[in-house]
Formats: structure tokens, C-alpha cells, sequence
């Protein structure tokens, strides 16, 4: 897809763009449902169980089929996987808008996740797999990780405004960005056909591995009021770690495995995927304690509230345009440390927030967490597949999701119950707000471990070497 000069043809910025706005819809999908909540929970009625149960739907459908849907993509084709779950995207984003009861709320969002689950890993291994390793990969999955987090950041402003006209409208927007999306894929995505392994399709291992994430997911969500059920969040974690146990066990003896066990030890793997969760569990926290600030304690409306995070979203400009060249020249471990650091120092600038504080005072943390997340996301991405085989790069991608959105509700529940736990006012949300520096020291101190580690060539199915990885290996 790129010529002798490794710059990209037009067709293959097409390319890119279709499955740029693939992801860009899935952020701003998440980020616009978050401001309408108040909206929605006004005209249905609903509890704040069922509203909490909104989000929690989501996470559950994403983060338990994540790994599922990313074999998925490896075996049956990341083009057929993107397409299809495209369109059940596209499906039951409408069906929501229509919701007239929180019950079909919460089914349409659990089965909009599901087809996030699928559709975001086949389309990070279109992109890997269309743009070969290199500078034109570095730069495409710049654009695409700039393009997910500017999604996400964007959303904030976008659901502010379609929220003022009727929170219905945060649903019927992405199906409208989804339809134009899915007629453009159509005509320009490569069908490369599905890449089927002998043995079929390991049934048991995705049963296991799906009622695990399920589990898992929810556990994570019940933390946020662990004191009104400690002993069953208690066995539903045991419960999911039974189900990984299980999982682990089948894959060991299926002759096609869902996931190659031999992919989770490799540690740039693991280090680049613990980063990930705890820099979107920082992210995540500060966005929800930001929001209760803006709109609690000062009392801004929405679109006041989206428009203040907007310059978080210097990170759409620079992280196209200025990380593939950090990246190229200093290796993604130092660009996704300096990453790391910057999101620290972001967090522990607004640690002395007040109920008083002008705009001007808030700006320099806002501005660092936006250069953070240029320097941190889009390296994220592009070391979440290297080393990798191609064949796997589906996996790879949908371990990658699974740790953001497992980071992103771990995040909501871990600065929900320490808040609850301080008491109530800007105090309690200040201690709070320790959380997201903590995560994301803790990231950064994960990372710094391959600093000096040389990567090591991942092992081939018959025990011999693969090809040498990359230098920027994580």
C-alpha cells in the first residue's frame, strides 16, 4: 500500500480514513452518551441503578467478548468481521435512540458493545495488516490512535450539543456516521478472504474466555459500591478467575487454539497492555471527577463542560503529525514513557483545585493530559502488535481493547469509591483525584521496565525464532 518511498498512495489513505472513522465513531459513541446521561435519566424516569446500568451494559458487552471477536477476526477475515459488526453497530445504536424503557436501553448498549468488541480489533489488524512495518505503518497507526482518542475527546462536545437538542439524537448521530462509514468500506476496504486454521473453531475456549471477561467486567463495576454487596463482587471475581483458570487448561490442549498461550508471554506484550489499562483508568477517573466539578460544583451546563476538556483534544493534531516522528527517531518505550510522565503531572496539577478557580488555572493541566495522551496513545497502539504474527494481530488487538476498557471501568469504580469513602464536597473530590496520579505513575514505572530491556524475538509455533522485532518494541 505504500510505494518505494514508503508514502501512502491515495487509495491507501482512503483506506485509512475508513477505518479511522470506524474508531472515531466508537470514542465519540462512548463520550456523547456520558454527557446525555443526565438528559436521558430525566425523560425515562430511570433509577440510578438503571442509569449506572446504562454504562455498565457497554463495558460488559466490549469487555467480555473483546478476545472473542479479535480471534474472531483472525479466522474468519478482518474485513468480513468489520463489515458485518459494523452494521450490527450501526443497528442497535438506531434501536436506541427508540428506547422507551430502560431495560431496552440497557440491552441496546450491551449489544452495541458486543459489536465494538468485534469491530475494534479487526480494524486495528486491517491497518496493521494493510500498511507494511515501517515508517507508513508508524505514521497510519499514528493517525488511527490520534483519531481514537480525539474521538473520545471530541464527543464531549459533540453530546453536549446533540444532548441540547434531545438526547435521542447522541444515538441516531452514529448511525448516521456509521451508514456513510460502512458504504465506504464496502467500496474501498481489501478482502483479502478469511484465514481459517485446520481443527475449527475453538467453541469451549471462547465459551470460557467470554464468561470469564463477563465476570470479570462485572466484578469490576460492582466495585464502585463494594460496602452494599462485598460478598457476592467477592464471587464474581472468583467466579471469573475460575472461568480464566478453565480457559487456560483448554488452550493448552486444543489442537486450534482461541488464543496462543505462548502470545501472553512475551513481556513487552504484557508490559505494553498493563500500561494501557492504567493509563485509561486514569484517564477515565479524571474525566468523571472533572465532569462532577464542572457541573456540580461550579455549576456548568454540558456543552460549558465539553468545551472546557476541548483542549485535551490538542492531541487529534499532534498525534498524526508530531509522535510517528518521536517515535521513529527515539523508539515507542521512550515516547510512551515521557507519555506516562506527562499524564502524572497532568493529574497532580489539578490536585489543589478549588471551588473558586478561573479557567486559566485549570488550562496548564488540561494542556499537558493533552500533549500526554499525543505522546501516550498512539504508541500504544502501534506496540500492541509488534512482534506479533500477522495471523494474530486480531488477538493482539483485541488484548489491547480488552485493557482499555477494563482500565476504563476500573478507573470510574476506583474514583467512585474513594470519593463515596472521603465523604461528599470538593474535599472528598480531591482525594479522589490522588487515584489518576497514582495509575498513571504506576504506568509509567511499568514501562520504564523495558527502558534498558532488549527485545527478545517471539517464538514460533515449533519453537524456532520469528522474525526480529521491531526496535521500538515496548
Amino acid at each position: 500500500m505504500s510505494d518505494s518511498n514508503e508514502r501512502m498512495s491515495g487509495r491507501a489513505w482512503g483506506v485509512l480514513m475508513v477505518l479511522c472513522g470506524a474508531i472515531f465513531l466508537e470514542g465519540i459513541d462512548v463520550a456523547m452518551l456520558n454527557i446525555a446521561l443526565p438528559s436521558i435519566r430525566a425523560d425515562l424516569g430511570l433509577s440510578t441503578g438503571m442509569l449506572s446500568g446504562v454504562v455498565s451494559a457497554y463495558v460488559l458487552g466490549y469487555g467480555g467478548f473483546m478476545l472473542l471477536g479479535g480471534r474472531a477476526a483472525d479466522l474468519l477475515g478482518h474485513r468480513r468481521m468489520f463489515v458485518l459488526w459494523l452494521s450490527v453497530f450501526l443497528v442497535f445504536s438506531g434501536v436506541g435512540g427508540f428506547a422507551t424503557g430502560g431495560w431496552m436501553l440497557l440491552a441496546a448498549r450491551f449489544l452495541t458493545g458486543v459489536a465494538a468488541a468485534f469491530m475494534a480489533p479487526a480494524g486495528l489488524a486491517l491497518v496493521t495488516s494493510t500498511f507494511p512495518e515501517g515508517p507508513a505503518r508508524t505514521r497510519a497507526l499514528g493517525v488511527y490512535a490520534g483519531t481514537a482518542s480525539g474521538g473520545f475527546l471530541l464527543g464531549l462536545v459533540a453530546g453536549g450539543v446533540l444532548a441540547s437538542f434531545g438526547w435521542r439524537w447522541v444515538f441516531f448521530a452514529p448511525v448516521i456516521m456509521a451508514a456513510l462509514i460502512l458504504v465506504a468500506a464496502l467500496a474501498l476496504l481489501p478482502d483479502a478472504g478469511a484465514v481459517r486454521r485446520p481443527g475449527g473453531f475453538d467453541v469451549a475456549g471462547a465459551l470460557a474466555v467470554t464468561g470469564a471477561m463477563l465476570l470479570l467486567a462485572y466484578g469490576v463495576v460492582r466495585l464502585e459500591d463494594l460496602a452494599a454487596g462485598a460478598g457476592l463482587t467477592a464471587a464474581v471475581f472468583a467466579g471469573g478467575l475460575a472461568l480464566l483458570g478453565l480457559f487456560v487448561a483448554i488452550e493448552r490442549r486444543s489442537r486450534s487454539p482461541l488464543v496462543r498461550l505462548g502470545i501472553l508471554r512475551t513481556a513487552p506484550l504484557v508490559r505494553v497492555n498493563v500500561a494501557a489499562l492504567l493509563f485509561l483508568s486514569a484517564f477515565a477517573g479524571f474525566q468523571f471527577l472533572a465532569t462532577l466539578y464542572f457541573q456540580e460544583v461550579r455549576g456548568w451546563s454540558t456543552l460549558r463542560t465539553g468545551l472546557a476538556m476541548l483542549v485535551i483534544a490538542i492531541d487529534t493534531v499532534l498525534a498524526p503529525t508530531l509522535t510517528p516522528r518521536l517515535v521513529e527517531r527515539f523508539g515507542n518505550t521512550r515516547v510512551l514513557f515521557a507519555g506516562m510522565l506527562l499524564a502524572a503531572a497532568a493529574y497532580a496539577l489539578f490536585l489543589p483545585v478549588g471551588a473558586d478557580w478561573t479557567y486559566a488555572a485549570m488550562l496548564p493541566s488540561l494542556v499537558v493530559l493533552g500533549l500526554a495522551f499525543a505522546l501516550a496513545y498512539g504508541p500504544l497502539t502501534m506496540a500492541a502488535t509488534e512482534g506479533v504474527r500477522e495471523d494474530e494481530h486480531g488477538v493482539a488487538g483485541g488484548l489491547l481493547y480488552t485493557s482499555i476498557q477494563f482500565g476504563t471501568a476500573l478507573g470510574l469504580s476506583a474514583v467512585t469509591a474513594v470519593s463515596v469513602a472521603a465523604g461528599t464536597g470538593l474535599d472528598a473530590l480531591r482525594t479522589a483525584l490522588v487515584v489518576p496520579v497514582a495509575a498513571a505513575a504506576l504506568g509509567a514505572v511499568v514501562i520504564a521496565f523495558g527502558l534498558r530491556t532488549p527485545p527478545a524475538p517471539e517464538a514460533a509455533p515449533d519453537g524456532g525464532p520469528l522474525a526480529e522485532p521491531a526496535k521500538t518494541t515496548v
